[in-house]
């Protein structure tokens, strides 16, 4: 599911994508999805695709976080949550830092990079 999604982020071109393996850290889901978006327009446009393409495909969401502001738009799925931030938020609350501990998910035609290489700040 999270590659999916991670996917469904890409075609509205979103930037960095990450997935975290979570789940040995965490008890309500097991994956991260974190993406980023040039300005809020942008995340909210990927989060909008994501979110109609995932269900139209199956997957319903548990709930949404953020979608009027388009800085940090949650999107949780249960098993995968998806983060869409802009640069700024991202590089705030630096998620991929926080979980630094996480596993690294590659995702096909995605270059690989450590959580810590913060391209987006």
């Amino acid at each position: 599911m999270a590659l999916t999604l991670a996917g469904l982020a890409l075609e509205k071109k979103a930037v960095d994508p990450v997935i975290l393996f979570v789940e040995p850290l965490l008890g309500y889901c097991s994956h991260f999805l974190i993406v980023g978006g040039s300005n809020s327009r942008q995340v909210r446009a990927i989060a909008g695709y994501v979110l109609a393409e995932a269900k139209s495909a199956g997957m319903t969401p548990i709930g949404t976080e953020g979608r009027g502001n388009g800085r940090w738009i949650l999107l949780d799925f249960g098993d995968v949550v998806v983060h869409v931030f802009d640069q700024e938020q991202r590089g705030f609350y630096d998620l991929e830092g926080l979980w630094s501990e996480a596993e690294v998910v590659e995702i096909p035609g995605v270059e690989p990079r450590h959580p810590a290489q913060q391209a987006w700040v």
